[in-house]
Order: C-alpha cells, then structure tokens, then sequence
C-alpha cells in the first residue's frame, strides 16, 4: 500500500502514481473515501475515467454527496445544513451526483460492477448492532466499483 499525495485540481492522478512508482499494468485497490465531495465534478470524473481505464479487477471504493435534488425534504435540510457547516469551516463540497446518472457514469468510464449503497445499506452492513447506537443519516453514499 503506498499513500500518494495529489492534488486533484492541478495535478493529474496518472502522473502522481507513476511518479510514487505505480505500475499501470497492474490492477489496483484505490480508496477515495473522503475525497470526492471536496473535489469539483471534472475533476472527480477525471479521476474515476482514469481509475475505470486500469486493467481488469481494478476496484475503486468513494463516498460521496448525493444531489439535494434527489433528496427527500428532510434529508434536504440535513444536507443543505452540512454543507453549510462545512464551508464555513474552509472545507466546502464541490460535487454532487444522483445515484442512477452516477452508476451510469461509472459504466461508460469502464467499471463493469457498480454496488451504490444508501444509508439502509450502510447502517445493515457496517453499523448494525453497535453499542454505541451510532446511526449513518440519510444523506451518506458509499460505491465500490470493480472492471
């Protein structure tokens, strides 16, 4: 595993991970949790495009933002809410997306397998039955992505 510093706006990822030594014959593991929503929608594409043109069983694991369209009133305000906070803070989230144009994306960009899991799925998979009772809201996003 080797952690590489970029920055998505101004640096292309294939430059960055030849330059770390990245074999680019090689499938390959990335995980971008954290990552996407602070990106602008080019650059968040650009960079899912490049990970989806890696050879077979190249997988890639993102959260992101879902658009406040999409969302009901209520999530609406959470998110609407959230970003605010957010920016406030100097960290504001640049890129939204709607699940179904999303997966679609992720298709034409070279991903054969597309899992997009919504807050029901998350809390099942990850956070059911924690002590804590700590619950993921209705806003929260996670896809793996596979070739």
């Amino acid at each position: 595993m080797t952690f590489v510093a970029i920055d998505f706006e101004t640096q292309v990822l294939s430059d960055g991970l030849q330059q770390a030594g990245f074999k680019m014959d090689e499938p390959v593991f990335v995980s971008m949790l954290g990552v996407i929503v602070y990106l602008t929608r080019d650059a968040a594409m650009s960079t899912l495009k490049f990970v989806g043109s890696l050879p077979p069983r190249t997988e890639i694991v993102f959260d992101y933002a879902m658009s406040s369209s999409v969302l009901s009133e209520s999530d609406r305000r959470v998110h609407d809410d959230t970003t605010r906070v957010v920016a406030a803070r100097g960290e504001p989230w640049l890129s939204h997306f709607a699940p179904p144009a999303l997966a679609a994306d992720l298709r034409a960009a070279g991903f054969t397998r597309v899992e997009d899991l919504g807050p029901d799925e998350i809390q099942e998979r990850y956070f059911k039955g924690r002590p804590d009772g700590l619950r993921v809201n209705g806003i929260a996003r996670l896809v793996k992505a596979g070739r």
